[in-house]
């Protein structure tokens, strides 16, 4: 009887530590999408300064701010105003190919624009130092 209680207590111990980390991956998650929406936000808006100076710190490193602005413009422009997002697919990893280890969501937005109907953008937030989550990569098909 008491070894059936110990693991009872032991199981349920276990689900709710699952279930913790389980909810802090969510939480970051969520985060992480609410940064990145944020920032997409300017970039539809053709604030791409602005985008680039609320990004990731990997990212501004990467980039300069005019090539970035002038970057963005030539790929954006021709796709028109932006209609829709929807988010297809989000995860957290914490090492990504040719990046420092550290804490990502790489996040898939199925997105449409006036001049393409359908098109998958990537937007993948990092937690900066502050431990802030910026934005530090950015792909659009």
């Amino acid at each position: 009887m008491k070894k059936r209680i110990l693991v009872v207590l032991l199981g349920l111990a276990c689900a709710i530590f699952i279930s913790g980390v389980v909810i802090a991956d969510e939480m970051l998650e969520k985060n992480a999408v609410d940064a990145a929406e944020e920032w997409l936000a300017l970039v539809d808006s053709a604030e791409y300064g602005k985008s680039w100076e609320t990004a990731a710190e990997s990212f501004k490193t990467q980039v300069s701010k005019q090539h970035w602005k002038q970057s963005l413009s030539a790929v954006r422009k021709p796709l028109g105003k932006f209609v829709s997002r929807e988010i297809m697919s989000r995860q957290y990893r914490t090492t990504l190919p040719g990046a420092p280890d550290g804490q990502y969501v790489v996040i898939q937005f199925k997105t449409s624009f006036e001049g393409k109907k359908s098109s998958v953008e990537t937007v993948t937030p990092m937690m900066d130092k502050d431990g802030k989550w910026r934005v530090s990569g950015y792909y659009i098909k």
